[in-house]
C-alpha cells in the first residue's frame, strides 16, 4: 500500500500518496486545475505556492508542480503576485545607473536580508544580480537572472517591495539592445520571414499528419 499523508489544502484536510506533488495532491484531492498550472515542468512559474508544516514557524515558498508533499503541509497557492511593472520605452532609455534610480529605485532600499535567494524557485542569486543591477553591471545581472521564470515568489518575500523579475527583464532588455553585438544571423532571418520566405514550408508542414510532425522535431538538428 502506498504511504499516505496528511495535508491541508485552502483549510481542508486531505490523505494523499507521500510520493504526490503538491499539484498531484490537489488533483488527487479532487481539485480541477483550470489556472495557475502552466507548463508542470517548473519552466512557468504560474503555481507559486506558499505553505508551512505543522509546529515550523518558517513560511516556504515553492512551485507546486516540483515540490513533493510533506505530513502536515498546510498549502495555499498564490494567483500571479502583483509585481510592479513600470512601462517604458526600450529605444528611448539608455543603458546607466540612472535607468535604474528612475524606474526601480527601490532596489536601492535592499538591506541584504537574502529572502529572496532563499525563496527563488530557480535557486538562482536573486540578492546578487539586485547588487549588480544597482552598479550599473546590467550585463552581469542579465546573466545572473537569465534563468529566472518570473513567478514572483522572490518579491512576496521582499521587505523592500522590490519587483526582482522585472528589474532583470530591464538588465536582459538593455543588454541585448545596447551591449551585446548586433547578431546578424537573427537579423538576416527576420528579413526572411518578413520577405515570407518560410510561408510555403510552413503551409506544407500544417497539411502533414501529427505523427510526421512529432518525428521530424525529435529528429530535428539542434544548433549547438
Amino acid at each position: 500500500m502506498e504511504e499516505m499523508v496528511n495535508v491541508f489544502l485552502f483549510g481542508k484536510k486531505y490523505s494523499v500518496p507521500s510520493n504526490l506533488t503538491i499539484m498531484g495532491a490537489m488533483e488527487y484531492a479532487g481539485y480541477q486545475l483550470i489556472r495557475g498550472c502552466g507548463c508542470r515542468n517548473g519552466f512557468c512559474g504560474a503555481c507559486a505556492t506558499i505553505y508551512r508544516i505543522k509546529d515550523d514557524r518558517e513560511l516556504y515558498a515553492c512551485l507546486a508542480c516540483q515540490t513533493t508533499v510533506q505530513d502536515n503541509m498546510y498549502v495555499a497557492t498564490l494567483p500571479y503576485f502583483p509585481l510592479v511593472k513600470e512601462v517604458y520605452d526600450i529605444n528611448k532609455v539608455s543603458p546607466n545607473e540612472q535607468i535604474m534610480m528612475q524606474l526601480y529605485p527601490e532596489i536601492y532600499s535592499c538591506i541584504g536580508c537574502n529572502a529572496c535567494t532563499k525563496s527563488c524557485t530557480q535557486g538562482l542569486n536573486v540578492m546578487q544580480y539586485i547588487a549588480y543591477a544597482q552598479r550599473g553591471e546590467f550585463e552581469k545581472c542579465a546573466e545572473e537572472s537569465f534563468d529566472c521564470i518570473m513567478c514572483g515568489v522572490c518579491s512576496s518575500r521582499c521587505p523592500a517591495k522590490i519587483s526582482h523579475p522585472q528589474v532583470a527583464i530591464l538588465a536582459r532588455r538593455l543588454t541585448g539592445k545596447y551591449l551585446m553585438p548586433e547578431a546578424k544571423h537573427l537579423t538576416n532571418r527576420v528579413k526572411e520571414i518578413e520577405n515570407g520566405d518560410f510561408e510555403q514550408m510552413l503551409e506544407d508542414l500544417m497539411q502533414k499528419p501529427i505523427e510526421e510532425i512529432k518525428e521530424l522535431y525529435n529528429t530535428r538538428e539542434i544548433e549547438k
